[in-house]
């Protein structure tokens, strides 16, 4: 048995989420309390992938093991890994990221021929690590972003190396998994303890194998495995994989972290609606002048948005092959970073008109060489950004021009008023 010294720098977890940081608190109280006991589970005569006995395959489904490197993920008192490696002769380095958890284990199996225990962030130490023969994990890998440990366990098993994974379906009161990849509030319980709350990636099977493909692993089988008392709820489901020696894995990409971005900017889209008489503009209920345009929703394109804020605003109506884009405009506005982007639209159909409930109404048409004063800022950055040459002044604004072609002429369906 060879031991590597604790790793609990600070940035031992960095790329953590809440949750996980949550969860590995947890088990270092539990480890604290069962050290208390002085508890050691005994090394069992074979693997077991749930807590019940004599329920569902053994460490069979992982091969010939014997001299082979294999990876414990979430090790905890050490007896499964113990128990591979005496019983059928595997390299065995079982990982653990609770300092009382890894201290339980090393306490009682220090010694032991073929186990090699650490602890630590099961991503770090793999970044490093040569890539391991097989791997597994008994009830862990739900505590962690599987966004982030897939990734790592790709890179860190040998191409058709398996990767058997048991895991929560269904708990004590009968809830059952998630459909989205999002951590939910579990217990760990212990007798005569308080329960200790964690946030558990909870879920269904059909996800696990969308995530486990979209990262470079062959899922083989998943098997739901019940409580030998069928008034029990309990189910744990048991997942066969293997790293996929022939399709890349796609590249991920996720979050920093479950919560929303501080707010510190605002973006919107201003749009010149140009005639023979001249600009649309209308004026907001505050006084000031300004052309058609408003804020960019989720999921919307910009030239979505302009023709979404022309129709509510005027009652005009365009589409995208109507927009051209001008070019971004980025001010602010004490610590809100504004972004403008400016367009023209080419083409439209409808006659301008205040309409219900919007707040900028009374719309006309302005010529160029007579245009009022009083206009947004945000909409005079715009004008000037498409005619330097009008003489109107505002803030300063950085102006990134769009590559694109001289724009069609202007064309009006229906006529204006």
């Amino acid at each position: 048995m060879s031991q590597v010294p604790s790793s609990n720098a600070p940035d031992s977890r960095i790329g953590c989420s809440a949750p996980e940081f949550l969860n590995a608190d947890a088990w270092t109280v539990y480890g604290r309390r069962q050290l208390n006991r002085d508890f050691m589970p005994p090394v069992p005569q074979h693997l077991n992938w749930t807590p019940w006995d004599g329920v569902g395959p053994g460490a069979e489904i992982l091969g010939d093991i014997s001299g082979r490197r294999v990876l414990d993920i979430g090790s905890g008192a050490g007896h499964h890994a113990v128990h591979l490696a005496r019983a059928h002769g595997a390299h065995m380095t079982a990982i653990e990221q609770s300092p009382t958890q890894h201290q339980r284990a090393v306490g009682t199996h220090a010694g032991v021929p073929g186990v090699r225990f650490v602890q630590g962030d099961v991503v770090d130490y793999l970044r490093t690590a040569e890539p391991f023969d097989a791997a597994y994990a008994i009830g862990t890998m739900a505590f962690t972003d599987p966004h982030r440990t897939l990734p790592a366990l790709r890179d860190g098993l040998r191409p058709g190396a398996p990767l058997v994974l048991s895991l929560l379906h269904t708990d004590l009161h009968d809830c059952g998994p998630s459909t989205t990849v999002a951590p939910r509030e579990q217990m760990i319980l212990l007798r005569d303890d308080p329960p200790l709350p964690t946030r558990m990636w909870v879920l269904a099977p059909q996800l696990w194998e969308e995530l486990l493909t979209e990262h470079g692993f062959r899922v083989e089988a998943i098997d739901l495995l019940r409580h030998p008392d069928e008034n029990v709820p309990v189910v744990q489901q048991l997942i066969r994989a293997r790293r996929d020696a022939e399709r890349l894995a796609r590249i991920s990409s996720r979050p920093r972290t479950t919560r929303p971005p501080a707010p510190h900017a605002a973006i919107g889209v201003g749009a010149i609606v140009l005639s023979d008489q001249g600009v649309l503009l209308g004026r907001h209920r505050r006084g000031t002048l300004e052309l058609p345009g408003g804020t960019v929703e989720a999921g919307e394109s910009l030239e979505a948005t302009v023709i979404r804020e022309l129709a509510e605003e005027t009652g005009l109506t365009a589409r995208l092959d109507d927009v051209t884009l001008l070019g971004t405009l980025v001010d602010h506005v004490e610590d809100v970073v504004r972004v403008t982007v400016g367009a023209l639209v080419n083409a439209w159909q409808g006659r301008p008109a205040t309409q219900p409930h919007e707040s900028v109404g009374d719309w006309a048409w302005h010529p160029l060489d007579r245009l009022p004063d009083g206009l947004f800022v945000c909409s005079a950055q715009i004008l000037t950004a498409w005619r330097p040459d009008l003489p109107i002044d505002h803030t300063p604004a950085h102006f990134t021009p769009y590559a694109y072609r001289t724009p069609p002429p202007v064309t009006v369906v229906d006529g204006i008023a």
